[in-house]
């Protein structure tokens, strides 16, 4: 895991909690939040946000979440129009190929909607 930073990043902490529920659909909030440097709270709203606005879902299972990603979803801002969430997680998202250190990537994983893998 990365040490800490201060200053400005090029990626927002919605898309950074958004790619560590596309790299494990099942990840519990604490992991979410250790892993983009976030309180516990934080990563709820993030969630919070996300489900309100049609970019994520979840089932309970028990006492854990299952997330599902809407990975045809339009990105927010007019910048990014026609942009897809796939497409953005496409960039930060890595597949098992890319941790194990072979050639050829895929698509990053998204939870259910649409059939991508």
């Amino acid at each position: 895991m990365p040490g800490s930073h201060t200053g400005w990043t090029f990626i927002t902490n919605h898309a950074r909690v958004l790619a560590a529920i596309a790299d494990n659909p099942n990840i519990r909030i604490r992991d979410i939040a250790a892993h983009c440097r976030l309180t516990e709270r934080a990563v709820q709203r993030i969630i919070s946000d996300l489900e309100q606005d049609g970019y994520l879902s979840h089932t309970r299972e028990g006492r854990a979440n299952t997330y599902r990603i809407d990975p045809d979803k339009v990105l927010r801002h007019p910048a990014e129009a026609g942009l897809t969430v796939a497409a953005l997680l496409s960039l930060l998202v890595r597949d098992e190929t890319d941790r194990m250190g072979k050639p050829g990537s895929q698509s990053p994983r998204l939870a259910g909607a649409g059939g991508a893998s």
